[in-house]
């Protein structure tokens, strides 16, 4: 009898252990999602904007450009 409620306990313990570990997980992890989301489009934001004031040609557009560079390194 006095196993089964060290094992009762155990479990219960288990269960708030991995369920705070879960939560962390998910914070960090949206967090990093977050700031990776910012940083990727603030660096879209620049290139995009180097790119369509020194590499495009008349009436192209970002895209075009882009897609003519990135054709003429292969």
């Amino acid at each position: 009898m006095a196993k089964s409620k060290i094992v009762e306990v155990n479990q219960k313990v288990t269960d708030k252990v991995v369920g705070g570990y879960k939560t962390v997980e998910k914070k960090v992890v949206g967090g990093y999602k977050a700031m990776e989301s910012t940083v990727v489009g603030g660096y879209r934001k620049i290139e995009d904007k180097f790119i369509d004031q020194y590499l495009s040609k008349d009436d192209e557009t970002i895209e075009e450009a882009r897609s003519r560079i990135v054709s003429a390194k292969k």
